[in-house]
């Protein structure tokens, strides 16, 4: 297990890396960058002189070359330093460390929803395949698939206000310092997310189960007179959860794509809010660092799923 932990963690840095230089160079290929947005006005006419622009260029380190700039960011966050914005001249690491804990509640609780939702319907669908209930599951699963996160948390934020008169955070609260009012707060976030994850479990769910019933040893247990609860929890869901598993991995990705239009919609000062900030300001700094910052959490938690098949089936080994 160590092996191959340590194997995933060596083949996760070129990832890594590749991620950087991407990033890097791409937010310096696309057209306009800080410096513009600082220079010109809401018409685009230059409100400088040249030498206060070649000043500001050499004061945020963009008068360099380009693999001098890049090898002075990767010596900055291998030393934990992430660099300041360009606009606020506040900490990279001081916005995330104030931001990230809602953020990362919000994705948790959309992995626990989705699964507390999707992983019942899958089961449900595929116990009573081409069924009445299979196809309204079917149905549904359809219906949240094809809503889009954004417009699915101004579904629930109207929910929300008028059910239980939610409102918009004025201030961030963690969880640990008043566990109510942030879950309060990261709720609303978590099921419009948590929905449309969950129809991608339930989908996911009820082939795996489909595929496994199909198996020699399923039918031995039904020839045994064994009631289908009993087959379904003790032979059926331990080889269906692996795909379950990998899927919910895989839609972390998702997730973080999708965490950035709810949190804007719901005015919830997160790492998707400030991610989108970074984009209207051209802040290079706050993007890098939040998109390399999303890549090791990806393959991290990918890590975890992987691990997580030797818990679930300890057929399979790492060794």
């Amino acid at each position: 297990m160590y092996k191959y932990i340590f194997r995933r963690t060596l083949i996760s840095i070129p990832t890594l890396i590749g991620v950087s230089i991407l990033i890097f160079f791409f937010m310096r290929i696309l057209p306009g960058d800080v410096v513009d947005a600082m220079v010109t006005d809401e018409t685009g006419a230059l409100v400088f002189t040249d030498e206060q622009v070649e000043s500001i260029e050499e004061s945020l380190g963009l008068n360099r070359p380009l693999h001098i700039q890049y090898l002075g960011w990767m010596k900055d966050v291998v030393t934990g330093d992430l660099g300041y914005s360009f606009w606020t001249k506040i900490s990279v690491g001081e916005h995330v460390r104030r931001r990230a804990p809602m953020t990362l509640e919000i994705a948790v609780l959309s992995l626990i929803i989705s699964w507390i939702i999707g992983l019942p319907v899958g089961i449900l669908a595929a116990i009573n395949r081409n069924s009445v209930r299979d196809y309204i599951s079917r149905g549904i699963v359809i219906l949240f698939l094809a809503i889009p996160s954004f417009y699915a948390a101004l579904g629930f934020l109207i929910f929300f206000v008028l059910l239980f008169t939610w409102r918009p955070p004025v201030e961030v609260i963690f969880f640990w310092q008043n566990p109510i009012q942030s879950l309060y707060v990261a709720l609303p976030a978590a099921v419009a997310i948590g929905t449309g994850m969950a129809a991608v479990v339930a989908r996911m769910a009820r082939s795996s189960i489909l595929e496994v019933i199909r198996e020699d040893y399923v039918r031995t247990a039904k020839s045994k007179g064994l009631t289908k609860r009993t087959i379904i929890n003790r032979h059926v869901l331990k080889n269906a959860l692996i795909p379950v598993v990998t899927i919910s991995g895989l839609q972390f990705g998702n997730l973080l794509s999708g965490v950035i239009a709810v949190e804007a919609a719901l005015s919830i000062p997160g790492l998707g809010v400030l991610l989108a900030q970074g984009l209207a300001d051209r802040d290079w700094m706050i993007i890098q660092n939040l998109v390399l910052i999303f890549a090791f959490l990806f393959i991290l938690i990918n890590l975890l799923v992987d691990i997580s098949y030797s818990l679930i089936d300890p057929r399979i080994r790492y060794d």
